[in-house]
């Protein structure tokens, strides 16, 4: 198998990807960019070789800014890997895949680092999904069966990277390449084929020939696009999530309500206009993204959005340097999220100064000139957020119905841990959800509190700290590979062969974490 793709190549991969996919290549291009730059953000010296990859002067702020962007494609999907993804479109695999090479490349920046690991493999998985499978029970996912698969590969690369071997996992066996001597690096390496009987070569039955260069494949012919999924598929999809209730109660209760105003139009009835815009209340982690997402589709498949795409924002997605510049940016946003939902996190982060109260005015006048075409959730802490809407009569009179998301028990969390493990191809077992109870009981709850977010975390670090037990195993057993054990929960990372450094699984403040459902990730 060939060395893992730089970087670079993995970039202009995925690019290559999203024009087949019908995709605007720049956006595709920063969706990786700041995927790759959240999964190295760890590694020391990381922005260096971002900086090179991806063509810009060596500069750490444009690095952390791109991986601030990037932390929620960690664990949930990219706007465009979901919007393939909610439209059923057969490319989905396809930007999946180079979403996830993407994030394999990403590991290998800077200096070698156990949590890039977790990472790159958490974020793999987010974007790569696999299909649904029921689950016969809710306390722990089901075993995986023992076959190689994309999971198994990803593991194998990034336990590898730790080690300083480029090698991939085949369905069979590993296999290393060099650069045999006289060979300039990056030349294409002469190979081995085998002789036909009679032919003269070299002892052992081989001769060597040139490699010839990869020929582009040829264009399959397009598949017509799957249908969009129905109401009913999508209302079954928020129920399988693990925990809030009466979120879901609520979702149920609008759909129905939107259903019956569209029904009546249909039967020429008159029917008072419903507001379609919502307030999510909730602390980071507690699945207001993942709600929202559903949300978009549901409303394209009751026909009251064209598209059901989500464009999730936040204040620094819209809002400029310079008044008059803040207006254009906020337009342009939702110019994008036209056709399906704005989704807005914190944006009580707009109130206070003149540059975010030009976001809110643009935001107000937008949101009635596409009224029709265009739904904006707003979402946040509780407290902060009902100042904010109370402060501007031009929201209050649009955002009618609030969404409280309740923080998740212990063991909601502990189902959680369980459904991100098995979408990371990894087992684990009651003595390790013992240990996550332990944490679980020892870290200080409140506002800040990452729910779902800090099991994610509390994940990464075990991956990365299962990678570095790896480390010296030269062929790893396919259960070696997936098994987590309690001791990998510890919340010592090593930073380097010798010296240890401490990790803190407090989540960051500016992201939303996914809620995942009872048998996977949404």
């Amino acid at each position: 198998m060939p060395d893992a793709l730089s970087l670079s190549d993995a970039l202009d991969a995925l690019v290559a990807t999203a024009a087949t996919a019908g995709v605007d290549g720049a956006t595709a291009r920063r969706e990786g960019e700041c995927l790759a730059a959240t999964i190295a953000e760890p590694a020391r010296g990381a922005f260096v070789d971002w900086s090179v990859a991806t063509g810009r002067d060596r500069s750490s702020e444009e690095f952390m800014d791109a991986a601030s962007r990037g932390r929620r494609y960690r664990s949930a999907p990219t706007p465009t890997m979901g919007q393939l993804s909610l439209t059923g479109s057969a490319h989905a695999p396809a930007y999946a895949q180079a979403l996830a090479d993407v994030a394999l490349a990403a590991a290998t920046l800077g200096e070698e680092n156990p949590r890039t690991v977790g990472n790159a493999a958490t974020a793999a998985a987010a974007q790569l999904g696999e299909p649904r499978t029921p689950a016969p029970s809710l306390d722990l996912p089901p075993a995986r069966e023992q076959v190689p698969g994309v999971g198994d590969h990803f593991l194998a690369q990034m336990m590898d990277q730790l080690t300083q071997v480029q090698r991939k996992l085949t369905n069979l066996d590993l296999q290393q390449q060099a650069t045999p001597p006289g060979v300039e690096e990056g030349a294409l390496a002469p190979v081995s084929k085998p002789l036909e009987p009679g032919e003269p070569g070299r002892p052992g039955g081989f001769e060597t020939v040139a490699a010839q260069p990869p020929q582009p494949p040829e264009e399959e012919p397009a598949e017509p696009e799957p249908e969009p999924k129905t109401v009913e598929e999508l209302l079954a999809e928020l129920d399988e999530l693990v925990g809030l209730t009466d979120v879901k109660a609520e979702i149920h209760r609008q759909a129905a309500i939107l259903r019956v105003e569209g029904l009546r139009k249909e039967a020429g009835l008159t029917s008072p206009t419903i507001t379609r815009h919502m307030i999510f209340n909730g602390n980071p982690g507690t699945g207001k993204t993942t709600v929202a997402r559903l949300v978009a589709g549901i409303y394209r498949a009751l026909g009251l959005l064209s598209k059901g795409q989500l464009v999730e924002v936040d204040r620094s997605e819209l809002v400029a340097g310079y008044l008059g510049q803040t207006a254009m940016k906020t337009a342009e946003v939702v110019t994008s999220a036209e056709g399906g939902v704005l989704f807005i996190d914190e944006a009580y982060s707009l109130a206070g100064d003149q540059y975010g109260q030009e976001a809110i005015d643009t935001l107000v006048k937008e949101m009635e000139d596409k009224r029709d075409d265009l739904v904006v959730i707003v979402a946040g802490y509780p407290v902060p957020m009902a100042v904010f809407i109370s402060q501007n009569p031009g929201l209050e009179s649009r955002f009618r119905t609030q969404i409280d998301f309740a923080d998740y028990t212990d063991d909601e969390l502990g189902k959680i841990f369980g459904v991100m493990a098995k979408a990371a191809e990894y087992d684990v077992d009651e003595t390790v959800l013992a240990r996550l109870r332990e944490l679980l009981g020892a870290v200080q709850r409140g506002s800040s509190f990452g729910n779902a977010r800090y099991v994610r975390n509390v994940l990464e670090a075990a991956i990365g700290r299962h990678a570095w037990r790896l480390r010296e195993i030269e062929k790893p057993t396919l259960d070696q590979l997936r098994t987590l054990q309690a001791d990998d929960l510890d919340q010592v990372v090593p930073d380097g062969p010798t010296e240890p450094v401490e990790w803190d699984p407090t989540p960051e403040p500016d992201v939303e974490q996914d809620a995942p459902t009872e048998e996977e990730p949404a």
